[in-house]
């Protein structure tokens, strides 16, 4: 009993339970199937029974009976340890989802309350009133916070499977009520925005809320890095079928390593602290939303320049 424990259960306190324990938990951490830890048992006994054969060996009844009990126990005890880690393995992915759809959910509340008091400090300076460009990027602030408030509840309808929803833009009004935010950004950043002349005829079919928060992202991100007093530049390039929105800074260049680590959630290069590291992660997933790419491109020595390519409309 010491060596296979009590038939019918786990044999935690014999020399087999802790062998099937340490057993099943090392074929968890190597990627095993539960499938895979029950058919090595029985394997096991099938080259006993075979090696009996070869040596012309008989097998005794009770010897049989104690060869069953053996494998029985073994095998719930290594599937116990294996269901045991592999739960702990899912519960640890499901916490890291949990947390960077909190961040995402934060990292954007955050981004539009501080548009938000940006607007409302310009106003109670007496500079400029609530009918102005001030007032409208404070009431498109607000209405952006809705939005956040909206996706998520549409992120539950989507993980329902229920499809998220499109429709066709404009571009250049679009990026024109982006500008009007993001100069506002810009000048709090002590930098200039520069937006290139968009032809009015070109659209896209995208979810507008994904495709403002990418936009809207990556000037913030290029704002936050860029020089103080240089210009970020935001322009429209046609290529074939696609259309291409570039964000160029002067950052300086890119920080040594892969360029794809800095869509990694939660990784922060720079010397400033101030967000989560979730920015270019968000951004990623809400153009890959919308059937595009994001992708860097590194300007040694000067800045870089981030780009979402779309298929045309």
């Amino acid at each position: 009993m010491a060596v296979s424990g009590a038939a019918g259960g786990p044999s935690q306190f014999s020399e087999l339970g802790e062998a099937a324990t340490q057993h099943g938990r090392e074929l968890s951490l190597h990627g095993f199937t539960v499938e895979q830890v029950v058919h090595d048992y029985g394997d096991l006994c099938q080259a006993i029974t075979d090696l009996a054969s070869e040596l012309d060996a008989t097998i005794e009844t009770e010897e049989f009976r104690t060869l069953n009990r053996c494998l029985d126990n073994g095998i719930a005890d290594a599937v116990t340890e294996f269901s045991h880690q592999r739960k702990m393995i899912s519960d640890d992915r499901e916490s890291q989802a949990l947390n960077q759809r909190l961040g995402f959910v934060a990292h954007e509340l955050r981004n539009h309350i501080n548009t938000a008091m940006l607007a409302v400090s310009y106003i109670k300076l007496g500079a400029v009133g609530f009918n102005g460009a001030t007032g409208g990027v404070l009431d498109r602030s607000l209405q952006s916070l809705k939005s956040i408030v909206d996706h998520s509840l549409a992120d539950v309808r989507m993980a329902a499977g229920l499809p998220s929803r499109s429709r066709r833009i404009n571009l250049a009004d679009f990026i024109a009520g982006i500008q009007s935010t993001a100069a506002l950004e810009a000048q709090s950043r002590g930098c200039e925005l520069s937006v290139a002349e968009i032809d009015p005829q070109l659209f896209v079919e995208v979810d507008e809320g994904l495709l403002s928060s990418a936009l809207g992202n990556l000037l913030q991100n290029a704002f936050k890095f860029t020089g103080h007093g240089t210009r970020v530049s935001l322009s429209v390039h046609i290529v074939g079928d696609r259309i291409r929105l570039d964000v160029q800074d002067h950052c300086g260049g890119l920080p040594p390593g892969n360029p794809e680590d800095l869509f990694l959630p939660f990784k922060q290069n720079g010397a400033d602290k101030s967000g989560v590291g979730l920015g270019l992660s968000i951004c990623r997933r809400s153009v890959e939303a919308n059937k595009g790419v994001l992708t860097v491109r590194d300007l040694p020595g000067s800045g870089c320049v981030f780009s979402i390519d779309l298929p045309r409309r």
